[in-house]
């Protein structure tokens, strides 16, 4: 116990000795959540609200990580399962699970998460570009964010909202 709390008391005091970040330029505010075993973020802005989820309606002849369409406020706003969408093993939501409702320029949609983790300040120059393996400008990837014990893959919301459906 008093190793835990020696790691927090260090971790503090090199936050305090680190210099202040003054510009919010410098700054990406994600939310982190998982899907699988693996940690995603996406921008702060970019969502409009995170809920418990709730009934929604199949609809036919779309893409299988399409589940279909649920009501949020007189809003019909289609259902996307991110464990299809990166062709991950399909299983059973469990009580931590939420859907995210993300709006980018001109769409909006909600996508099933396994669950939240935390709200996320990381540098800037704390995030390196996608790999060279994917495609830039088309793949979900924006970045991966570079923290002290994990990396963090960042997601590009416009290319979760393209609607191929």
């Amino acid at each position: 116990m008093e190793d835990r709390l020696n790691k927090i008391i260090n971790k503090q005091q090199k936050q305090l000795s680190e210099p202040d970040i003054k510009s919010t330029e410098e700054v990406m505010q994600l939310v982190g959540f998982i899907v699988s075993d693996e940690e995603y973020a996406i921008p702060m802005l970019n969502i409009q609200e995170i809920i418990k989820p709730i009934e929604y309606t199949r609809v036919p002849s779309v893409p299988d990580y399409v589940l279909g369409v649920f009501n949020l406020r007189g809003n019909v706003i289609p259902l996307i399962d991110l464990r299809r969408k990166f062709s991950l093993d399909v299983s059973k939501q469990s009580e931590d699970a939420r859907y995210i409702v993300m709006k980018g320029q001109n769409s909006i949609a909600g996508f099933v998460i396994d669950r939240l983790t935390e709200a996320i300040r990381i540098r800037k120059d704390r995030i390196d570009p996608a790999p060279e393996t994917l495609h830039k400008d088309k793949g979900m990837i924006y970045g991966i964010g570079k923290r002290d014990d994990s990396i963090l893959t960042i997601l590009r919301v416009e290319s979760l909202l393209k609607r191929d459906f």
